[in-house]
């Protein structure tokens, strides 16, 4: 018997190792084909809370999300995630329903053009016009996700296409697409030859790692290079977690948490001063080198990145073109043979400087990390995360101050530890779809989100998801009743905020406790850590609605010596009721 298009597809997704697609009820035909399939189906509530479930998924697990949206409006809201996906390099197969081709360009319901649409976020959109490529055409999807600089593709999918009866023309491949990175590129051995004498040469060598490694599962090779060469290393934001932060030559998150009570501040005179800088799997972008000020421009540059167009976009570099694992494997190699006996001499010396400076930074964070107040200050928070945080356990963040508390006050314990932050476009409304997705991409591991109350708003209805499809999750919201970040950036460039700040008082445990999940809410930190603890004890999707401090700021150099600022409360805003007797 013939089996259709949906069915070939279905297929084709199963022999790539998909497990679940995330969907609505439509493509239907799809839908019915994949779970007759064994592959579950998971309902989502909005399709920007899916894409970022697919992207947190993606990172997870190293194999490619899967996520489907009918056209028009619901394809519209992949746009989002896909560009979030699209500048972090993380894969994402998208499938999108289409009218039938017989109603093409007749202005059918919610016919919309899905080239234009998702010309600027994906890696590769096709339609599939011929029914017997089906398995085809998800095989080069899958290949155009995983391969290269990994990215979300698009496959649109007429109605009735689905439902035509498919014979394929060729024969399928026989090897897993559905994981990534598909290949494992090596720069050229000149080149790695000539890095590996720049390193040797440099008197003070820096490798600054971006959340490439992670991609390229690199950070094995990455630790080994750094003992080997005795070169000191530290991280982008979405780098973190890529060395072990408490390791001798781990310098913590640089990038823009420069600031008072910055993890790398006490070590900015080791990263302003190296004279050879090894960047690994990062863009270089803004945030990442604290608007491109956090090393020196004099210095000699070497990035390693599969991206040729990311090589030299900001800093001239010597080129190794490839993956991060490999080159870093090669480039270790390359490092043995070299005489770094004077670097060995000044090891000690190193170790002590970055000892000393830890402990510099653990005392400048005592007290607020230990404070007592109320409001709660977000450091205790996250020193009664980092409390009981274990290796395997996994931290996301929404963006804003959500990130910063993440990557700035928590300790990564260990290499490839994983903390995801969506810094690709750095949107609201991420953490809790990521927390989903991170524990469907490891079900074994504690998955702990940290979102602010102006993120969760975004996403309030994907706590009844994950309650519905078992996926057991904490997540602490960090409830200020304001947009915090926003509100100190407008005080910093305008001496006042606009009106558009403050937010109504939300119950959010009240909202998790409705849609099923525990939900506790904190006014206490002496509390904290108890709930915290019961709350990965549980096996239950949990929220923590803990009320922090809206005057907590991020330890970033432009706040410095400015709190006063800072500070300054939201503008009033003249009551509607008022403005309409006045």
């Amino acid at each position: 018997m013939t089996n259709s298009v949906a069915q070939e597809i279905a297929l084709a997704l199963r022999k790539h190792g998909v497990e679940f697609v995330l969907a609505q009820s439509n493509p239907t035909a799809l839908l019915i084909a994949v779970e007759d399939v064994g592959i579950r189906q998971l309902l989502y509530r909005t399709e920007n809370a899916a894409g970022a479930m697919a992207d947190a998924f993606s990172r997870m697990s190293g194999r490619v999300g899967v996520v489907a949206a009918q056209n028009g409006p619901a394809a519209s809201l992949m746009v989002a995630p896909m560009a979030e996906a699209l500048k972090a390099s993380i894969p994402m197969l998208v499938l999108v329903q289409e009218v039938p081709a017989s109603q093409r360009d007749k202005n059918a319901f919610q016919e919309f053009d899905h080239f234009a649409l998702f010309g600027g976020v994906s890696k590769w959109t096709r339609r599939l016009d011929d029914p017997n490529r089906a398995a085809e055409m998800v095989e080069q999807a899958m290949v155009a996700a995983n391969s290269g600089r990994p990215g979300p593709v698009v496959l649109l999918l007429a109605r009735d296409m689905l439902l035509q009866p498919s014979v394929p023309v060729r024969t399928p491949a026989n090897n897993d697409l559905g994981a990534f990175p598909l290949d494992r590129p090596r720069p050229e051995t000149q080149a790695i030859k000539q890095a590996a004498k720049l390193l040797c040469e440099a008197k003070a060598p820096l490798i600054m790692a971006g959340g490439g490694v992670h991609i390229a599962g690199a950070s094995t090779e990455l630790a080994a290079l750094s003992d080997i060469a005795h070169i000191p290393v530290a991280t982008t934001n979405m780098g973190k977690g890529s060395i072990d932060e408490t390791g001798p030559l781990s310098l913590g998150v640089a990038a823009n948490l420069l600031g008072q009570d910055g993890p790398a501040r006490p070590h900015l005179e080791l990263i302003s001063n190296a004279d050879v800088v090894l960047l690994v799997g990062t863009r270089t972008n803004e945030n990442g080198t604290d608007s491109w000020t956090l090393t020196d421009d004099k210095a000699t540059y070497i990035h390693i990145d599969l991206d040729p167009a990311e090589i030299g976009r900001n800093y001239n570099s010597l080129r190794l073109l490839g993956d991060a694992r490999s080159a870093l494997s090669d480039l270790a190699v390359a490092m043995s043979t070299q005489d770094l006996s004077l670097r060995k001499k000044a090891r000690a010396g190193l170790e002590e400087r970055i000892a000393k400076g830890r402990i510099d930074h653990e005392a400048s964070i005592r007290s607020v990390c230990r404070s007592s107040s109320t409001p709660i200050l977000p450091q205790r928070i996250m020193a009664e995360i980092d409390e009981l945080l274990m290796p395997d356990d996994i931290v996301v963040a929404d963006a804003s101050y959500s990130s910063v508390w993440v990557t700035g006050f928590l300790k990564a314990r260990e290499g490839g530890q994983r903390f995801l932050t969506p810094r690709g476009l750095a949107g609201l409304g991420w953490g809790l779809p990521y927390a989903i997705g991170a524990k469907l991409g490891r079900p074994k591991a504690n998955v702990i989100g940290v979102v602010g109350d102006g993120g969760f708003a975004h996403v309030w209805a994907e706590i009844e998801m994950a309650v519905r499809e078992e996926i057991p999750i904490t997540l602490i919201v960090l409830n200020n009743a304001q947009l915090a970040m926003q509100r100190h950036g407008e005080n910093m460039g305008f001496d006042r905020s606009t009106t558009g700040i403050e937010f109504a008082p939300v119950d959010h445990a009240a909202i998790a406790k409705a849609s099923g999940a525990e939900g506790v809410r904190i006014s206490d930190p002496e509390t904290i850590g108890k709930a915290l603890s019961e709350a990965l004890r549980s096996n239950k999707v949990t929220v923590l609605d803990i009320l922090t401090d809206p005057n907590a700021y991020a330890p970033l150099r432009l706040f410095d010596g400015r709190q006063d600022l800072i500070s300054r409360p939201p503008t009033a805003k003249t009551p509607t009721a008022a403005k309409e007797t006045a």
